[in-house]
């Protein structure tokens, strides 16, 4: 376990290192000049050199680089080109409503997804499963911010029952925040309940058809708990590989979620940087959503050890 963990650390400082070199260059790629965006766009071309020299643009790019990979080394993701705040700080004050509104989302998509797909699996061939099917089809053909928008016209525009956009703090006033979060956690979570709902079909069919359930239930055990024992714990282990990517997807997602509903997370601000050309917020903020992602994804691989026991982490499955 212990070699397992230290080789998957190595791997993510690898990746985070192609990733930032990716990220940086990337970023540079976007037209407009961040230092004329600062300086105005009335100012004389020496007032903007200027501001290109206190920004460190005036360096070439590999030197630019390493500076900012020597910076976030240290803990220092540098400042914002619009406000001189640290960038870190900035991240720290959008994360917790990111975090809010992603961790409703994915709970949303599993209360909904995982009763939908185990029901199809176990009809399968009939009404309820073509219905689930299609409508999983159909939910993930539709673009969530289109849905976001059909959500706002109906039940804020319409039918006035929630806010159409803005933020309450969970702690001091829950029924507000509940009441804000609904229409962006639902939207954020559909295209996670389809793909869910559709994987968690497959993977219950998989399990049922194998010899030890069909075993099982040759030998009289009450068909809940083949389910229960046999079935669904089974299945979990694949289930969860594909949580663990959803909850990239949802973080990725919240950039636009966010935007439509004047949420205040990381989306937002990373939306808001790129729109600014503040390559510092960009920069930190993607690396973040980078590094969280790779965590999720060792945890995910460590849930797999508890699962299943005969799962043995960097040696495969035991026979």
């Amino acid at each position: 376990m212990g070699y397992y963990i230290l080789g998957r650390v190595v791997q993510m400082a690898l990746v985070l290192f192609l990733a930032s070199m990716a990220l940086f260059l990337l970023i540079r790629l976007l037209p407009g000049d961040p230092a004329l965006i600062y300086a105005g766009t009335d100012a004389s071309n020496t007032v903007v050199q200027a501001v290109r020299r206190e920004m460190g643009l005036d360096q070439p790019i590999p030197v630019q680089y390493l500076a900012w990979v020597r910076r976030v080394a240290q803990g220092d993701l540098g400042k914002s080109f619009q406000n001189d705040y640290p960038v870190l700080s900035l991240l720290g004050q959008r994360i917790p409503a990111t975090a809010e509104l992603a961790a409703a989302a994915l709970a949303l998509s599993l209360l909904v997804s995982f009763p939908l797909g185990l029901w199809a699996a176990l009809r399968e061939g009939s009404l309820v499963d073509y219905l689930v099917t299609g409508l999983s089809g159909f939910g993930l053909a539709i673009p969530p911010f289109w849905f976001g928008i059909i959500l706002i016209l109906v039940f804020a525009l319409q039918l006035h029952l929630l806010p159409a956009s803005g933020y309450s703090p969970s702690l001091t006033r829950p029924g507000p925040f509940l009441q804000h979060l609904a229409m962006p956690a639902a939207t954020l979570a559909l295209p996670t309940i389809c793909t869910l709902t559709r994987f968690v079909k497959s993977a219950i069919l998989d399990v049922m058809g194998l010899d030890y359930v069909r075993t099982a239930r040759a030998k009289g055990v009450v068909e809940r708990a083949v389910l229960s024992r046999h079935v669904v714990r089974n299945a979990l282990v694949a289930i969860v590989t594909i949580v663990g990517l959803q909850i990239g997807r949802l973080l990725g997602g919240a950039v636009i979620i966010e935007s439509v509903f004047a949420w205040p997370g990381v989306g937002q601000l990373l939306l808001d940087g790129i729109l600014n050309r503040d390559y510092a917020v960009v920069q930190g903020g993607l690396l973040t959503f980078v590094f969280i992602f790779l965590v999720i994804n060792l945890l995910t691989d460590l849930s797999y050890g508890f699962l299943d026991p005969r799962v043995r982490l960097g040696g495969g499955v035991m026979a």
